[in-house]
């Protein structure tokens, strides 16, 4: 597969900055898999003197002659050192010039003993902050990065010299893969592969939608048909159980006890199972968007469409895809336009800043008791708040939806006695708009973000 590079120019250069500080660099890079942490950094030590190395989830004392080896032979040096400090001192002795040195995937070695993050604060305090080296560690679980290499309670808290969180591509670059979609085919690849590159990469940009859709999904040599088992498979012990809580979420369950009942779970165990999705950014926690900061009262959602697409229409129709392929094609185009009522939500949330003239503070949903506000936009400095609906269908009557859409946004509490409110409406296609209303339809939300 030719590698593709889309909006990351940031990464590269903030990389490329480092490289040239002349300074010793100790650099953090984390996000959930498939979003090219590895590509990244392999684009930047590619002219460099850089050596990457990946590691697994095995004793120790294995991967640190694993490690001790593939450098030898990548230098053509002999490497004699029977732990961590003596084989960086060894490298500062016998390689030349400015390092760099990538670990990826070092939550493995955490997992298999805390010790570790110990041991490599010492070799940077006493030597790699003292060399000509830039030190990189690379992860895809992100609560273990964010917690255990970066968290206040880490041996390496404060040594980090750069830090970057890699999440998924903005929605406007999905038009980059494929170019010649309309806005409608755009979003509904949204809805089945997010904007994840990885995923986004296995759709042919001179195909249509639903034949992309039969040529990964559908297809059992795809990597688009298991991926999200091969994820979850080499991640967690108890896999079948982690599948059976996201598709319980995705089916309807929100809370700790409706989860824990429909995917038959102990409620007791149910918190331990949902951290680990969490850390690994597929599900995430929810709270409404006006909701104090010490509200506590979360709820779960799925976060990642890929898993998403894959749990409606994969994970419980392997038999169908394998023997009739084509009728189960059928099936998702009838029901498609379901599937994508909250997918369209989430590509206007993720939109809003550049389709808005207003300044948003936080942007999410709301809801209380039965009501509920597809979008909330909320501007604290002004004391402004956008109300919005979403309706991924044709001949919308506006007038209808805003009068309903006043009718909640008396309920949401919020500067209620000097706000200055706004509303607007996302859809298709209108069969009427609405005065005191800003209303985009797919021409107007395209016109806006490409």
């Amino acid at each position: 597969m030719i590698l593709k590079f889309v909006d990351r120019e940031n990464e590269l250069t903030a990389l490329e900055d480092a490289y040239r500080s002349g300074r010793a660099e100790f650099i953090v890079i984390y996000g959930r898999r498939r979003l090219g942490k590895t590509a990244i950094v392999k684009n930047f030590i590619k002219d460099k003197n850089g050596f990457y190395f990946l590691a697994r989830q095995e004793n120790l004392e294995l991967e640190f002659t694993r490690f001790k080896e593939k450098i030898a032979k990548k230098y053509n040096i002999y490497i004699g050192a029977d732990n961590w400090e003596k084989l960086f001192l060894e490298i500062e002795k016998k390689i030349e010039g400015r390092k760099v040195i990538v670990i990826d995937e070092f939550p493995y070695w955490v997992i298999r003993s805390e010790k570790i993050l110990s041991e490599f604060q010492y070799l940077w305090d006493e030597i790699l902050s003292h060399q000509d080296m830039i030190l990189i560690l690379v992860g895809s679980y992100v609560s273990i990065m964010e917690q255990k290499v970066l968290g206040y309670s880490s041996p390496l808290y404060g040594r980090r010299t750069v830090q970057m969180e890699i999440n998924p591509l903005p929605v406007s670059t999905i038009k980059e893969f494929l170019p010649e979609y309309g806005m409608e085919d755009l979003i509904r690849a949204y809805g089945a592969v997010d904007s994840i590159p990885y995923y986004l990469m296995q759709f042919a940009p001179e195909k249509r939608f639903w034949q992309n859709i039969s040529d990964t999904f559908l297809n059992p040599v795809n990597p688009l048909y298991h991926d999200a088992e091969i994820l979850l498979s080499s991640e967690l012990r108890e896999y079948n159980t982690y599948f059976n809580i996201i598709k319980a979420i995705l089916d309807g369950a929100t809370k700790l006890s409706d989860i824990a009942n429909r995917s038959k779970v102990d409620i007791t165990n149910i918190s331990k199972y949902l951290k680990v999705l969490v850390g690994l950014k597929i599900i995430k926690r929810v709270k409404p968007v006006t909701a104090n900061p010490k509200e506590k009262n979360y709820l779960y959602e799925l976060e990642d469409n890929y898993f998403r697409f894959w749990l409606t229409y994969v994970y419980p129709y392997k038999e169908e895809i394998e023997e009739e392929p084509e009728e189960h094609l059928k099936f998702i185009m009838n029901d498609y336009p379901r599937y994508m009522g909250r997918v369209f939500e989430r590509f206007i949330i993720k939109s809003l800043r550049k389709m808005m003239d207003m300044r948003f503070s936080k942007i999410g949903r709301w809801w209380y008791r039965d009501k509920e506000i597809d979008i909330v936009g909320i501007n604290e400095r002004e004391k402004e708040i956008l109300f919005a609906e979403c309706k991924w269908s044709d001949n919308v009557d506006a007038e209808k939806l805003l009068q309903k859409l006043k009718e909640k946004a008396e309920m949401v509490k919020w500067n209620n006695e000097n706000r200055k409110e706004y509303y607007a409406i996302f859809a298709k296609k209108f069969k009427k708009k609405a005065e005191g209303c800003l209303c985009f339809d797919l021409k107007d939300i395209a016109r806006k973000i490409f």
